[in-house]
């Protein structure tokens, strides 16, 4: 029996909760959050033991997985803490909001022997396995271009909700870093590294915040193929996230959890049904709400990382790879404050 806590009992703590109660073998011992009646508030809807002491929640023997649900830029100090109390550490997305906080905590999770992961659900739904398991097979023959669309919608009162929401040093950015960064780290599953990028970014439809609600980049990956990412929390009432790979072999759209677009040149007797399977999704996407999510992909992802700690192989979304997006993410803020191509690769060339 595996037992897991959680640091942060806000809105995505409550889908770690419901997806940890549905995992044989584990269960929830102990929730940690600073307002105490909201910690007990939140252990008596799903169980465990309300701390609002961390150092006194680290001490628990049973307690063998923590998940992070702490704002972005607050991921890193309880981490720590948490690795060198030997426990195994699961962070939401991003796993911190610059590749120096994500080294960071990396670095000291393989110094206390520790699993680190980071929480990108999407890569556990069938249809993006699908499409990653295409490109892996050259279906797509030579890949001329993949993009990430991310056209969603926040009102002002998300922003003004949290004084920690669209700020630099706990936010980590707006529409890229907080909405958008499911896609990028699915653009970049799929597709590889990104050698170079170019990008502006705006502040269209909010106030009071700090970062941008609109965001555009070009991508350069190291396959030679070319990209972009849109991003926005501006544009009413908000769409369904997608990614699209086209290339001389085929192409192919995912539009959340379905697969709207299945077409290859050289066609197989699976891909008919594929396209009939899976061209619904099954949820709104957090679209215009963020709390219109899942937790089953949450589960898998779960599950996936307890099994790689039982089992003693690395996990599949490891600190290394919650770090790629981040990286990404802050290459793209840097060319739209410079106005210049940011290079991520050193073999690319201006």
């Amino acid at each position: 029996m595996l037992g897991w806590g959680i640091i942060g009992c806000g809105m995505i703590a409550k889908f770690h909760a419901r997806a940890i109660s549905e995992m044989r073998g584990s269960r929830l011992v102990a929730c940690y959050g600073r307002d105490k009646s909201k910690v007990e508030a939140f252990c008596s809807e799903f169980g465990g033991h309300a701390y609002d002491d961390l150092a006194a929640m680290l001490k628990d023997p049973s307690i063998d997985i923590v998940t992070i649900c702490t704002p972005s830029g607050a991921h890193l100090e309880p981490g720590i803490a948490a690795a060198r109390a030997g426990k195994h550490v699961l962070v939401e997305k991003p796993l911190e909001v610059t590749t120096k906080r994500c080294d960071r905590l990396i670095a000291e999770c393989d110094k206390n022997n520790v699993y680190l992961g980071t929480i990108f659900p999407s890569r556990f739904h069938r249809s993006a396995i699908l499409m990653k398991s295409a490109v892996e097979q050259g279906r797509f023959g030579s890949i001329c271009v993949a993009d990430a669309i991310v056209k969603w919608f926040r009102t002002q009162q998300y922003y003004d909700s949290g004084k920690w929401r669209g700020t630099w040093a706990l936010d980590g950015g707006g529409a890229l870093m907080n909405q958008a960064i499911h896609s990028v780290d699915l653009l970049l599953w799929l597709m590889g590294p990104v050698r170079a990028v170019n990008a502006m970014t705006a502040l269209r439809a909010h106030e009071r915040i700090e970062v941008e609600d609109t965001a555009v980049a070009t991508l350069e990956f190291e396959s030679g193929a070319l990209g972009t990412i849109v991003a926005t929390t501006a544009a009413y009432p908000g769409t369904l996230k997608r990614i699209e790979i086209a290339g001389s072999g085929g192409m192919a759209v995912l539009e959340e959890e379905a697969l709207v677009r299945w077409n290859f040149a050289k066609a197989n007797k699976q891909d008919e049904k594929i396209l009939a399977q899976m061209n619904s999704n099954t949820t709104g996407g957090g679209a215009s709400d963020p709390a219109a999510i899942g937790h089953i992909a949450h589960r898998e992802l779960f599950k996936d990382f307890a099994k790689s700690i039982q089992d003693g192989l690395p996990s599949r979304i490891d600190g290394t790879e919650g770090r790629r997006s981040v990286e990404l993410i802050n290459a793209i803020y840097k060319s739209a404050k410079t106005g210049k191509r940011v290079l991520l690769r050193s073999d690319a060339t201006l």
